[in-house]
């Protein structure tokens, strides 16, 4: 680095560095300057190195097209929840069938057939599509709500049962992300609702979820559906959760998901939580429900009363089916 020598009004400055000679040139032009490898005396305004000239500002980052319909929602209720959807014109909205609570007359309803994505792919993808969803178990159609008027209109969506939605920012995921596949309830126009394969056989035959999970991915707006109450919780690199197989609702692609064998005899056969665990490890973030379908559902059909009407919390049991009547 060259050291400055700058003369103005009959007096030399130097040495002094290259940044302070350029202060010097840009207040004093006229001031002369001079460094080893100058054959002279040089006007400081006329030395490139001491006028770099205006900075030039970066072009813009490349932004990623969005591809979904931008909505607007609010959720209603605390343990019977639904989504209001409101949609600009010509915004639409993909929903599960029989999803639909209510809607304002300028939205329309059209069947789809296929994954969600815009319906400007050939037939094969529609095909393959449809052929992805009914693997998960899922009905091969959707239904779009446009709103075909000139103002806003709403949209809702219930929950199929107690539990909580979850709204999903895809662009905050990555653009994907990975759930049980009875989770999905809706999502903006431009979301693919697909399969995801367990790549793991043991986790694929006792993973809770079995071998096909749902992939939701774009850059729009999901609205997830989990029983109960749900929590997000962010596994750092490394970092281990281990969890009730049908407690997970969904997960960011990057965590890792196998089974771990719960460990002692007496644990497996009467802990009351099966062989195996979730083993979750990160980076990044898990969503879990407090009450999965299944145990809502086993606890309904333990509960079920037998004929006559009286259940299991009847006080004289099996005696009071003989003396009513009821021991067949």
């Amino acid at each position: 680095m060259h050291q400055w020598y700058v003369y103005q009004d009959g007096e030399t400055t130097g040495p002094i560095p290259l940044d302070e000679a350029q202060r010097i040139a840009e207040l004093h032009p006229e001031a002369l300057a001079w460094h080893p490898d100058l054959p002279g005396w040089r006007p400081a305004g006329t030395l490139p190195e001491l006028n770099p000239g205006p900075a030039v500002e970066p072009p813009p980052l490349p932004t990623r097209p969005t591809v979904a319909d931008e909505v607007d929602y609010r959720l209603v209720g605390e343990d019977m929840q639904y989504v209001e959807i409101e949609l600009d014109p010509g915004e639409s909205v993909i929903a599960e069938s029989g999803a639909m609570m209510f809607k304002q007359p300028d939205v329309t309803m059209e069947t789809i057939f296929g994954d969600g994505r815009k319906q400007n792919t050939g037939l094969m993808t529609k095909l393959l599509g449809a052929g992805k969803r009914l693997l998960t178990g899922e009905s091969l159609f959707l239904t779009a709500y446009t709103n075909e008027g000139a103002g806003k209109a709403k949209v809702a969506f219930a929950a199929p049962y107690p539990g909580s939605i979850i709204p999903v920012p895809l662009m905050q995921t990555g653009g994907s992300i990975i759930c049980q596949k009875d989770a999905f309830l809706c999502a903006a126009r431009g979301v693919a609702v697909d399969l995801f394969f367990q790549k793991k056989i043991m986790t694929a035959l006792f993973g809770g979820e079995g071998f096909v999970m749902q992939k939701l991915h774009g850059d729009g707006l999901a609205f997830l559906h989990a029983g109960g109450t749900v929590t997000c919780l962010t596994l750092k690199p490394g970092q281990v959760l281990q969890l009730d197989t049908g407690c997970l609702v969904a997960m960011e692609e990057t965590v890792d998901f196998d089974l771990e064998r719960i460990r002692g005899i007496k644990n497996m056969f009467f802990g009351g939580e099966g062989i195996f665990m979730a083993r979750l490890q990160g980076p990044g973030r898990v969503w879990v429900q407090s009450l999965p379908f299944s145990r809502l559902a086993g606890r309904v059909l333990a509960n079920l009363p037998r004929k006559g009407g009286k259940g299991e919390g009847s006080l004289l049991g099996s005696a009071g089916n003989w003396v009513m009547g009821d021991n067949d």
